[in-house]
């Protein structure tokens, strides 16, 4: 059974939020601490507080003796995580995401990646958020993780390099660089400060599948990480959702909490990759694959890519409990290293078959209804085009000749 994750940011995200979440969730520190031990050059303890904030239970992860003031670079950092004894996934994750930060410091400082001396992000507390946090994410073994549009703050905050604007520079280089939906989150216009740090985004962004609201899902844990801050009028947390995708979210009018969609609606996911490297012939059996996999529907749209190079969207219409079928399909078929996805609403109109008397044969006639009364109504092409073989006459005729016969039914 595939699980899935939901994050949500409305009050940022730090490291030790995250970490706090996923204890909260039902992650063991164990399996924390464990991972943090592996890397960390110094003595590091993860210790858990039970707090509550504007009301909520959360669970605030203190990171402590991390008063070294050794300043890493990128390579010191990845020498660290080269020589830990720490399973292959939590590494990949722990490397990608340092890596982002590095890259985000060095743009945002106009150099190199190399060259870049963390400060907060090189210090040992970071280096156990982002270690912890990856191991906790690796111990959910979660097929997809979804983030919400994340609450970055407003105003100004005291960092390494003086006084600087929030969202500090380096996380507007995370969530751009991802593409990922940010927003103030000021509570009545007035400024609130830092909520999402370098760090919290750069695990964000690494392990988002896709962004957005709470996905279809059956929910099994959750879990709210706080802040060190207590913040007026909002939970300083964040919270997760651990648990199992479900195909259909529908409240029907007048049940408890009012309708989600509407009669006849279903909630679907979107899932595409840019292609340019395939070579086309092999499409359709992709496609084909598609469909035998549970896909609703699948499609293709010509783009241009950078530097010029033609390419291919690929789309797939998907129930979330197909999901993990059509990825299959999708990394096994086509030279795609990767996915994104989306929530859509699906509102389908009423249909059935009726046969259309056509000289020589009958062939099937789709009819559409939409508040009962009959709004669309196509001959089905395959039974035309058969029909057509059978006769012998042009596909045009008969495709002509079905095509006047369904007026009759509108």
């Amino acid at each position: 059974m595939s699980r899935i994750g939901w994050l949500d940011c409305a009050s940022g995200a730090s490291g030790d939020m995250l970490l706090g979440a996923l204890v909260a969730a039902g992650v063991p520190l164990d399996v924390l601490t464990a991972a943090v031990d592996a890397v960390a050059p110094e003595t590091i303890r993860l210790r858990p507080e039970k707090v509550v904030r504007n009301g909520l239970a959360a669970t605030l992860v203190h990171v402590e003796g991390t008063d070294s003031t050794h300043h890493r670079t990128w390579a010191d950092v990845r020498t660290l995580l080269d020589a830990a004894d720490l399973p292959e996934p939590v590494r990949r994750s722990a490397h990608a995401t340092f890596e982002r930060l590095a890259h985000a410091e060095a743009r945002v400082h106009d150099t190199t990646p190399e060259a870049i001396h963390f400060h907060e992000v090189g210090a040992l507390d970071a280096i156990a958020d982002v270690v912890g946090v990856c191991a906790g994410l690796a111990h959910l073994g979660l097929d997809r993780l979804v983030v919400s549009p994340v609450a970055v703050g407003s105003g100004f905050v005291r960092a390494a390099h003086g006084r600087l604007p929030v969202p500090v520079p380096a996380v507007v280089e995370l969530l751009a660089a991802a593409d990922a939906p940010s927003y103030a989150g000021e509570i009545d216009g007035t400024p609130v400060g830092e909520l999402c740090t370098p760090t919290g985004a750069a695990l964000l962004v690494t392990h988002a599948e896709t962004y957005g609201p709470q996905p279809p899902m059956r929910v099994a844990a959750q879990g709210f990480g706080a802040g060190t801050r207590e913040t007026p009028g909002r939970a300083n947390a964040v919270r997760l959702l651990v648990g199992e995708p479900a195909p259909e979210v529908w409240t029907a009018a007048g049940g408890s909490g009012g309708s989600t969609t509407g009669p006849g609606e279903s909630t679907q996911l979107v899932v595409e990759s840019n292609v340019d490297d395939l070579d086309p012939r092999v499409w359709p059996a992709v496609l084909a694959r598609l469909l035998d996999a549970g896909a609703a529907d699948a499609w293709l749209t010509p783009i241009l890519m950078k530097k010029g190079r033609p390419a291919h969207t690929l789309a797939v219409l998907v129930d979330p409990d197909r999901y993990d079928a059509v990825c299959e399909v999708v990394f096994t078929q086509t030279s795609a290293i990767g996915v994104r996805s989306h929530t859509v609403r699906k509102r389908p109109l009423e249909r059935e078959f009726r046969t259309l008397e056509l000289p020589g044969g009958t062939v099937r006639l789709k009819v559409a209804t939409y508040a009962g009364k009959v709004v669309n109504a196509q001959p089905e092409y395959d039974d035309v085009l058969a029909l057509a073989e059978l006769t012998g006459r042009p596909v045009k005729t008969v495709l002509a000749q079905a095509t006047a016969a369904a007026q009759e039914h509108l």
